[in-house]
């Protein structure tokens, strides 16, 4: 990822965060890396909570795949006073909104829609750029014809 996607996505966090008036927004990768975060995250330990993350999706998947499912994109755990709504983000990555009784549910499903569709668009013009610029194997065009003859 360079600078100027990881600018782009942070933003995109960012406005998520006023716009579904949340405490915090975060996106971490599916393995557990933190990528982003924006709001009241300071008394965060968001190592742990990217970790935990990821491993709270992936036993999801789980579940879902014993149930017959593909997956549970989206997961909603409600506490006494704050909630959090998890949901995957162009299958590699997973958008965390942290918020309480300021927002709703309603609201955090609509921004998240809403900004998962800008995500998506950041992640395929990285894959694109990656694909593009992936350096071409030194071996290719050489034949196994013309590898033996070298040994000859």
């Amino acid at each position: 990822m360079h600078e100027e996607e990881h600018q782009e996505i942070s933003e995109l966090c960012g406005a998520l965060q006023r716009s579904a008036n949340a405490r915090a927004v975060m996106l971490v990768d599916r393995n557990g890396q933190f990528i982003t975060s924006h709001g009241e995250v300071e008394h965060l330990d968001l190592t742990s909570l990217a970790s935990l993350t990821a491993g709270n999706m992936a036993a999801t998947s789980g579940l879902a795949r014993l149930m017959g499912e593909k997956e549970f994109p989206n997961i909603f755990h409600e506490g006494e006073k704050d909630h959090l709504h998890l949901s995957i983000v162009g299958q590699r990555a997973i958008l965390v909104v942290m918020f309480d009784r300021r927002s709703s549910l309603g609201l955090v499903r609509l921004r998240v829609k809403q900004t998962t569709v800008l995500l998506n668009g950041v992640f395929e013009a990285m894959q694109t750029r990656s694909e593009k610029s992936t350096p071409q194997s030194p071996l290719a065009g050489v034949t196994d014809a013309e590898i033996d003859n070298l040994f000859k």
